[in-house]
């Protein structure tokens, strides 16, 4: 049974390291469907570790998104140089920051948003908790938009580009790489870059998921004042909750910003937000396995719907938009798989089914 399991991780180990040479061999915009999809499994597990594990609806959960990735796009970017003079007189040849501050400084800084969000949040529950997050996402997008004057620190609607691209070891990702005569392109080193950060994502869920402070929170979701009966801090946890899911989103902006080249407030609407909840409960909330399979369907399906879209559009003679078209498929869809599946396509096993599946 140990062999099978291990042949099976083998197996799909493979997969994963081979399909961005397979992708791309299709054209660069598969390996990028695929890279965008990482950092979206990366959001969504973030984002289950709020919802799933502590069962705190966060609907501004794009606001931590959007923190890392104008972090780095100013540390990354002569934006501040060529504004501030200051700056310029500190740092002549820009601020060229290193992938190994920029991670762990992503990941701070959004947790410190995070636990500012839930601190006045602490005795809010359910649908008034939802609204005031919600207002939060909404003030992160409407402050990027509007900080550029009188200081241009974000500069506006016009956002933010010329960023760096991640370099690992002298090995710049931004440039293809060529080995034993194959090259190798720049979105799929991305890939690899991407896949690493989600694998150890995965790994620091389940080691939540299974310790005392996973098992607390999940006690917090059930019933909150059982588990303040019992000793648990719920103030703590909630705000550890908050910071930790943050992180993941922080982590996950900056690489965003890295790949890209360019952010601005228009990549952080009220329907990233959904969309990255729609994952949590499409997968399967609090299931690790649901909600990576939820993220990568549904970051995949609005690129895969293009080529459906075109043809509709084509067959009614161009009067239905295919953008439209589009976010219609996707809604039918999600609805489909609700109504055939209402506790999401890959559900976390019942307590009572999965004891008697051990015994």
């Amino acid at each position: 049974m140990k062999n099978n399991n291990l042949a099976k991780w083998v197996v799909g180990g493979i997969a994963l390291l081979i399909l961005p040479l397979i992708l791309q061999s299709f054209g660069n915009a598969w390996v990028r469907i695929a890279d965008l999809a990482l950092l979206y499994v990366m959001l969504a597990l973030g984002l289950n570790i709020v919802v799933g594990y502590a069962g705190l609806l966060d609907l501004g959960y794009v606001a931590f998104y959007a923190v890392g990735a104008y972090l780095f796009a100013l540390m990354a970017s002569p934006h501040l140089a060529d504004t501030f003079a200051a700056f310029a007189a500190m740092f002549p040849n820009g601020l060229h920051t290193s992938l190994w501050l920029v991670i762990p400084l992503a990941a701070l800084i959004a947790a410190v948003c995070g636990a500012l969000l839930g601190a006045p949040t602490l005795k809010l529950r359910g649908d008034y908790l939802a609204i005031v997050t919600l207002g939060f996402g909404e003030i992160i997008r409407i402050f990027l938009n509007n900080l550029d004057h009188p200081v241009n620190l974000t500069n506006g609607p016009k956002g933010l580009g010329q960023i760096d691209s991640v370099k690992i070891f002298g090995l710049d990702l931004g440039k293809r790489l060529e080995v034993f005569g194959f090259d190798i392109n720049s979105v799929t080193l991305y890939y690899y870059l991407f896949l690493a950060l989600v694998i150890i994502s995965i790994v620091i869920c389940y080691r939540l998921q299974d310790s005392r402070i996973g098992r607390a929170w999940m006690a917090i979701r059930e019933d909150e004042i059982a588990a303040k009966a019992m000793g648990i801090n719920t103030r703590n946890l909630k705000l550890l909750a908050f910071g930790m899911g943050a992180s993941f989103g922080g982590v996950s902006g900056a690489m965003f910003g890295a790949f890209q080249g360019f952010v601005s407030p228009e990549s952080f609407s009220l329907m990233e937000s959904v969309m990255i909840v729609a994952m949590v409960v499409l997968g399967g909330i609090g299931h690790i396995p649901g909600v990576i399979l939820g993220a990568v369907l549904l970051s995949a399906l609005p690129e895969v719907l293009r080529y459906v879209a075109g043809p509709l559009q084509a067959m009614t003679d161009g009067r239905l938009d295919s953008a439209i078209l589009r976010q219609f498929l996707i809604a039918v869809a999600m609805i489909v798989i609700m109504l055939m599946r209402p506790r999401g396509l890959w559900p976390a096993p019942e307590h009572g089914k999965s004891l008697a599946q051990k015994s």
